[in-house]
């Protein structure tokens, strides 16, 4: 099995309107799938009174929640490469539905983690499928803006669980919000579904020839997969510190109002949108994405020890983690290209599900370090801990360019 040095996506004389719709359903899919990792977080206060349970034990949920995606993510790259993206897709909104909709009805505590159960199932299929529609079906002078376009969705997702769920909690209570969730989740199953015909592929047809087929697994073998891996297993820890405690360790360091705090995230959260699309502009060319990765995370983590060892007005504050955010944005395409540019040809799903298995694992163990340091009242070393980190991803960028060379020079 060899490493994929060009892309394999249709000629460049694709039709827009055909990558575009491809884009958006593709997108529209991943939005859902990052609504999905936040639909319990900003329902906390009302889940606490509501089962009696602490927020050590509500967090706990979130443990089980990435911990299976973990597991999946892994495993269904193999399914989706077997099987195609498509029904692997429709199953996961389906589950994610379904999860949503059993939230709304829990009695206890640990209905709600059964549930949880099947929310982490439907969540984990959507790297190896989101990926392998668009590396197979997007033509390569806009593959960048694709995976940009699928990075904003994203980033969209996680802003829309609090923005509506917590005005319906309040409006009515939080089982009304959750069966919305789940509502919002079939409707997007059954845009998906009207629109079947563009999440078409064709599945290869398996070499049966031993001389020349080459095992599943294979690809496990590739250093640049699991250099890959790394990167996204920092990655997660980078965002995972963001979204928890970045906001209130720049609080706690600078004086800043609570309402500020949340707008922090926010304003991280929008600008980084912002950064994608510039970013996948500039990840027109593959050659230079390892560079733009740098640029952008060389910049945050700047910014992140600006906040952590100088002193600002609070209102500056919000200003620099828009800076940070829209750094961070810039990167994700050319990110995401890292991937693409060390896949073997015909294991798309089983590389972006084994690499983006480092997001769970992240996210999971992230809140485990940084919370205790956020506990001991370490709010400076929270933010040095976070620009050391994006110093890391720049480290882990280049280690992918050099072993993904190394390979294709002996092949």
């Amino acid at each position: 099995m060899t490493i994929s040095s060009t892309f394999n996506q249709p000629a460049a004389g694709v039709p827009l309107r055909a990558d575009a719709s491809v884009i958006g359903l593709v997108g529209t899919g991943h939005l859902i799938s990052h609504f999905s990792q936040l639909l319990l977080a900003p329902l906390f206060p009302w889940l606490k009174t509501e089962f009696n349970v602490s927020y050590t034990e509500l967090g706990f949920l979130m443990t089980i929640f990435f911990v299976v995606s973990c597991a999946v993510q892994a495993l269904s790259g193999f399914v989706v490469d077997r099987f195609g993206p498509r029904p692997i897709l429709f199953a996961g909104l389906t589950l994610i539905g379904i999860a949503a909709f059993g939230y709304s009805i829990s009695t206890s505590y640990w209905m709600m983690a059964g549930f949880v159960v099947i929310a982490g199932l439907g969540n984990g299929v959507f790297h190896p499928v989101n990926y392998t529609l668009l590396n197979r079906k997007i033509s390569s002078a806009r593959l960048g803006h694709a995976y940009s376009v699928h990075g904003i969705t994203g980033s969209l997702g996680w802003a829309l669980a609090p923005a509506l769920l917590v005005p319906l909690a309040f409006a009515f209570s939080w089982r009304v919000a959750l069966a919305s969730a789940g509502a919002l989740s079939f409707a997007v199953l059954l845009l998906l579904l009207f629109n079947r015909d563009k999440l078409t592929l064709t599945v290869a047809v398996p070499v049966r020839d031993a001389a020349v087929a080459d095992s599943s697994l294979d690809f496990l073998k590739i250093p640049a997969v699991w250099m890959c891996f790394a990167f996204f297993f920092w990655y997660a820890i980078v965002l995972s510190v963001v979204q928890a405690f970045a906001p209130e360790a720049a609080r706690q360091l600078h004086g800043v109002p609570l309402p500020l705090v949340a707008i922090c995230l926010t304003v991280y959260m929008l600008a980084s949108a912002g950064g994608m699309v510039l970013g996948g502009f500039l990840a027109s060319d593959p050659a230079r994405c390892e560079r733009i990765v740098g640029a952008g995370f060389g910049t945050a983590a700047i910014v992140a020890l600006f906040l952590a060892l100088g002193s600002f007005d609070a209102w500056l504050v919000p200003v620099l983690f828009g800076v940070m955010g829209f750094s961070s944005g810039i990167a994700a395409p050319s990110r995401d290209l890292l991937v693409k540019r060390s896949t073997p040809d015909n294991a798309s799903g089983r590389v972006y599900g084994v690499v983006y298995a480092g997001l769970d694992i992240g996210q999971a163990i992230s809140p485990l370090i940084f919370g205790t340091m956020m506990d001991h009242g370490q709010y400076q070393g929270v933010l040095i801990g976070l620009a050391l980190l994006q110093s890391i991803l720049i480290a882990s960028a280049f280690n992918v360019r050099k072993v993904r060379r190394t390979a294709l020079v002996t092949a």
